[in-house]
């Protein structure tokens, strides 16, 4: 990827983020049924430094905690120079949904996009550089934490709440 197309990505991914500042929905609606907000989460392990969250180490995500409401949708953009994952972490491997396990969560099913909802789980696959993910739906309210398959102890990893 050329310079100036990775400063045309990252610029456009700048200003799909400003339409809804760390990832809030700021339009009042109530979400439901579909036709909510889209919330665009930049994956970057180089931009994004960790920082502490209430799950947690979260880094190389922004925003790190994504909060939505059911009906919502979330894209992950990959504007980093080498591929990513964002992958569900299921309430078993987490233990109790509330803090990253501590273990590497994944298997290699990661790597292979599937999933289109929070609830039932999604990964995005191996995201190349510049690309991203499929549209993930929040279908039912509650935490959801995720990370990438490559940098799970960087720690590359998020969680989005959904009300």
């Amino acid at each position: 990827m050329t310079p100036s197309v990775r400063v045309s990505f990252i610029a456009m991914a700048l200003l799909v983020a400003a339409c809804t500042p760390n990832g809030i929905d700021s339009s009042g609606g109530s979400g439901g049924g579909g036709g909510g907000v889209n919330h665009v989460v930049d994956v970057n392990l180089t931009l994004n430094q960790p920082v502490q969250t209430p799950y947690g180490q979260s880094g190389g995500m922004k925003p790190p905690v994504t909060n939505v409401k059911v009906g919502d949708t979330v894209t992950f953009m990959n504007s980093d120079g080498f591929a990513h994952t964002s992958t569900s972490i299921t309430p078993a491997q987490s233990m109790n949904e509330t803090k990253f396990p501590s273990q590497y969560p994944f298997t290699g099913k990661a790597l292979n996009q599937a999933g289109s909802t929070l609830s039932g789980g999604w990964t995005s696959g191996a995201m190349q550089a510049g690309s991203g993910s499929q549209v993930v739906t929040a279908d039912k309210p509650g935490t959801y934490l995720y990370g990438c398959f490559f940098h799970y102890g960087a720690p590359m990893r998020g969680a989005i709440v959904a009300k």
